[in-house]
């Protein structure tokens, strides 16, 4: 991760994809989600969505996964190479959580996120806020999620 001082507003990071699979929405959905519209195809389909869908908490988990795998990755080469690399604190919460279109089993979310603003912490000396919008757009190019997000990133102290 870059430290709070080289992260521009207005960087746009591409973080990761996924397919959601019939077998996988339904997994999750038994777990954490059980409605019927994402547990089982027939039930789905008199359902006004008219197919299986993902559970819009399962969109948002497989951000998690991949954004923190992004900043696991990006630390990694960093340290490989001998550069110093910034921790990320936790996040203060998110805000204006949308799940504009359902994703069906089959599509495939691909997750980016640009920084939209940033400010000195005020409580927490040496550390930024960056405030993000996070998207999830489908396989034909249509938005199916979006939220804004807040973390807290360490900054150089040079």
């Amino acid at each position: 991760m870059n430290f709070f001082e080289d992260i521009p507003v207005g960087e746009k990071r591409e973080i990761g994809r996924h397919t959601f699979t019939a077998a996988e929405i339904k997994s999750f959905a038994a777990r954490f989600d059980p409605q019927e519209f994402h547990l089982d195809e027939a039930a789905a389909a008199r359902s006004h969505f008219g197919a299986l869908v993902a559970s819009g908490w399962h969109t948002a988990v497989v951000f998690m996964r991949l954004i923190v795998q992004y900043h696991q990755q990006s630390a990694a080469e960093k340290m490989a190479r001998g550069e110093k690399f910034a921790r990320i604190g936790p996040s203060p919460g998110f805000k204006n959580l949308k799940w504009v279109k359902p994703v069906y089993a089959g599509d495939t979310v691909s997750y980016a996120n640009e920084v939209i603003e940033k400010r000195a912490s005020g409580s927490r000396p040496g550390w930024g806020i960056v405030i993000a919008r996070n998207t999830g757009t489908n396989q034909k190019g249509e938005l199916v999620y979006e939220f804004q997000s807040a973390a807290f990133i360490e900054m150089r102290g040079e």
